[in-house]
């Protein structure tokens, strides 16, 4: 009981119920987002909290991103985004998709829907995405990346055409297999993602 006490101050302050009451920005996407490999609370969105609190806005961040997921996975989880009735949603889905080698085609109505969903719904989105390794050759990687300028000049939303913009060149900052970020990159990608909202932004 006396464990507990601390925690029912806390939960019945003002401060909780300010940040409980704040508008909700959701972080909507796969492994990226979901920050696998890293300790919890060392997420990009964990990170984007800090970011939003240190910098006087007012917002709660909610980390939606499940490890695996493709944009059809997405989709199929748009009802418990919704549910959340986010203000903003940054959505970050595709690589999964271009991993496996999926149709571009049905990777881009996928995200269109994921999209468009978001906004008839009055919600402000947000657009991250990534690129495949050189591997998987020039052409698919060209139309795999055009997927998210597409997106983003069709619904006229905000890009950030790389997640991972100058993780790559900070030792330590990526896990030993080569694609998630540690809690330092993750650190990173929220700056990345901080800047992607700040138009977006109320304080």
């Amino acid at each position: 009981m006396k464990r507990l006490l601390p925690l029912l101050l806390f939960l019945l302050s003002p401060f909780a119920y300010a940040r409980n009451s704040a508008p909700v920005i959701v972080c909507f996407g796969d492994s990226l987002t979901a920050g696998y490999g890293a300790a919890v609370g060392h997420s990009y969105p964990d990170y984007l909290q800090e970011i939003l609190d240190s910098r006087n806005y007012r917002y709660r961040v909610l980390n939606m991103g499940i490890s695996g997921n493709t944009t059809k996975d997405g989709v199929n989880r748009l009802p418990n985004v919704l549910a959340a009735h986010p203000t903003i949603v940054v959505v970050e889905f595709g690589g999964n998709d271009g991993l496996r080698g999926l149709p571009i085609a049905a990777t881009r109505a996928n995200l269109d829907q994921i999209i468009s969903t978001l906004q008839s719904a009055g919600i402000k989105v947000a657009l991250a995405g990534i690129t495949l390794p050189p591997d998987y050759g020039q052409d698919y990687i060209h139309s795999f990346n055009e997927t998210y300028v597409l997106a983003a000049k069709k619904f006229h939303v905000p890009l950030l055409p790389f997640l991972l913009d100058h993780v790559y060149t900070v030792p330590g900052a990526i896990q030993a297999d080569g694609v998630h970020g540690t809690a330092k990159g993750n650190e990173l990608i929220a700056e990345n993602v901080y800047g992607l909202l700040k138009p977006l932004l109320n304080k």
